[in-house]
């Protein structure tokens, strides 16, 4: 599977933290980031507003080398913004701004690529109908499978259209939390996994654990759990999840073990941690995981 061939579709956001600091995020631009830093130049589908935000985006993803094929600009919305709020223990909770550029994304404005190798994208942007039909009309030009990152908001989130969304999917990532939100029938997580393999038949189930690191199911019934090294620095949370399915993307494309692909996953969604917000601007960052994984 060609890395190149990669469509990352949904939000793209400025998380806005308590001190004043704003950081580009997204789930889905988080993981088109460090994609692309991985060297796999995915192209991100997204919108933003017609509005200095909107500029910055543009600017950013310019100067990581990123494609900008994708990227739509919205003369009526404005560019995304998020309000992060950290508890005690560095967990963030969130405020997501109501119709933004990216709720909008306009099918009919979709590049003209030919369908996806790999289609990846979150539940955020399934929250209004336009940015829903544009991804239904991606998934139909899709040329190979599609990876969910289940991302339950409150309350933007609906059950109906979440679970309908799962099936057929061959890749899907979700943490505990969220497994017991759609599986609320399991009496404990392993029954709740059991479930929902049955009910979906992912060829592969993540769920993350938090502080315990992550668990990985094969429809094969291969499990592989990856826990996190305990000497690591946390700084926020914002984004673990993402750094981890930016290599579970990357492990995917080049055909990693499974066990490889949980490891190096957890590796760097530890380093992530370390770091302010989603995302990293500098290279140096990613380079020893490039020499590290032999990029």
């Amino acid at each position: 599977m060609s890395g190149n061939g990669t469509c990352i579709f949904g939000e793209v956001l400025y998380d806005v933290f308590p001190d004043g600091q704003e950081v580009l995020g997204g789930a889905p631009f988080n993981v088109a980031w460090h994609a692309q830093a991985f060297g796999l130049s995915p192209q991100f589908i997204s919108r933003v507003g017609s509005d200095a935000a909107g500029d910055r985006v543009i600017a950013a993803m310019h100067n990581w080398g990123m494609r900008l094929d994708g990227v739509q600009q919205d003369p009526g919305h404005p560019t995304g913004r998020v309000q992060v709020s950290l508890t005690a223990d560095n967990e963030p909770a969130y405020t997501i701004v109501p119709d933004c550029a990216y709720d909008f994304i306009d099918s009919a404005a979709l590049p003209a690529n030919g369908g996806c190798e790999l289609l990846y994208h979150g539940t955020l942007a399934l929250r209004n109908p336009v940015s829903r039909e544009a991804l239904h009309a991606l998934k139909r030009e899709n040329s190979g499978g599609t990876f969910i990152d289940v991302n339950l908001r409150t309350p933007w989130w609906d059950r109906d259209a979440v679970i309908a969304t799962l099936a057929g999917m061959r890749w899907i990532k979700l943490n505990n939390h969220e497994l017991g939100l759609l599986v609320p029938d399991g009496n404990d997580m392993d029954e709740a996994i059991d479930l929902f393999m049955r009910r979906y038949a992912p060829e592969l189930l993540i769920v993350t654990l938090g502080e315990a690191g992550a668990l990985a199911v094969s429809g094969t019934g291969e499990r592989v759990h990856a826990a996190p090294d305990r000497k690591h620095v946390v700084v926020d949370t914002v984004g673990a999840g993402d750094a981890f399915a930016s290599v579970v993307l990357l492990g995917i494309t080049r055909r990693w073990p499974l066990s490889l692909i949980m490891q190096r996953a957890q590796s760097f969604a530890s380093a992530v941690v370390g770091m302010r917000g989603a995302t990293v601007s500098d290279m140096a960052f990613y380079q020893r995981f490039l020499d590290g994984w032999e990029l």
